[in-house]
């Protein structure tokens, strides 16, 4: 099997499920219909075998996960998902690779159906396994979320439950034990299968001052939206959201340094003022655990402090830190 043999038998079928796509997959460029009064919210991230995945984890997983990073990024920008180009470095093609490539697309187009998105473009070469997937969408002009807008006072919240996903990693690598099939089977779920919060990201539209997702770990990633937006931040450790499967796996410095610094949970960490705490209550109720885990402050820097108030040092992902 060849490049375009390739392409055509596992990915062409992806690109033909929405109307806006005048041409997709097959040809050197996709044609695209935008909708008026809104602007594109356009990201790209790059899946790395060894770094960002085990080798060994299924490839289903890893098809859903270079997806749902993308998607994450769309969702804390208010953005809905519309379109993906998908680039595929491949360390060569034959029987088994052809098995990896069919459970791939497999997971790829379980979360790309979940949320309207259709592939309509990308590339194929030889070389370390490497994923990179461009996403992009639509959000009303004048309404996107940014990184910028938090003001000191307001409150600092986070959906879900962060450090699950890196614990899950930890199980999936052999470093940790679960004596609970079912906590092992959450935890490693989170890291396998991100859930996106697409929907959530878009009802928070006009009530979040700023917004990012937690990639990274969440201390460090507050800290940019801290930066960004020119004011610090003070989070309570005690205050932090903990999944039942998370408390049973680790005690509580471990717990913490997974919630922090663990990333990889593609929840989204966002900003408001007190006033609309009701508001958000009622607009996300039923559907996704949100936690008010701190405030925004004038002095810059994030402070993690414990229950006596005393500062707590977390670091999160860095590619390039020594």
């Amino acid at each position: 099997m060849g490049e375009f043999e390739l392409i055509d038998r596992f990915f062409a079928k992806l690109g033909a499920i929405r109307p806006d796509v005048l041409l997709g997959v097959g040809d050197d460029a996709a044609l695209l219909v935008t909708p008026p009064a809104e602007v594109l919210a356009l990201c790209v991230d790059t899946l790395v075998e060894g770094v960002h995945f085990p080798a060994d984890l299924d490839a289903a997983d890893i098809g859903w996960r270079a997806l749902a990073v993308n998607l994450s990024d769309l969702a804390a920008m208010g953005a809905k998902p519309a379109w993906a180009t998908l680039a595929l470095t491949l360390p060569r093609l034959d029987e088994a690779m052809e098995d990896w490539l069919e459970a791939f697309a497999l997971g790829f187009g379980a979360l790309a159906r979940q949320h309207g998105v259709a592939l309509v473009g990308g590339d194929t070469t030889r070389g370390p396994l490497t994923i990179s997937v461009t996403a992009a969408g639509f959000v009303p002009a004048g309404q996107a979320l940014l990184r910028s807008g938090a003001r000191v006072g307001d409150l600092v919240y986070v959906t879900g439950w962060p450090g699950d996903a890196a614990a899950g990693l930890e199980l999936l690598q052999g470093k940790r034990q679960c004596a609970s099939r079912a906590d092992r089977s959450t935890l490693e779920t989170r890291f396998r299968r991100p859930d996106p919060r697409v929907a959530v990201g878009q009802k928070l539209r006009g009530l979040a001052t700023a917004c990012i997702d937690v990639s990274d770990g969440l201390a460090q990633d507050l800290g940019r939206l801290a930066a960004a937006s020119g004011v610090g931040a003070r989070l309570r450790i005690s205050e932090l959201p903990r999944s039942r499967a998370l408390q049973a796996l680790a005690d509580e410095a471990a717990a913490v340094r997974f919630t922090l610094g663990g990333g990889d949970d593609y929840e989204l960490l966002f900003t408001l003022p007190p006033v609309r705490a009701e508001m958000l209550r009622a607009t996300l109720a039923g559907s996704v655990p949100c936690h008010c885990i701190g405030e925004i402050v004038a002095t810059p820097g994030v402070r993690c402090l414990d229950k006596e108030m005393r500062e707590v040092k977390v670091a999160g992902w860095d590619h390039f830190r020594v």
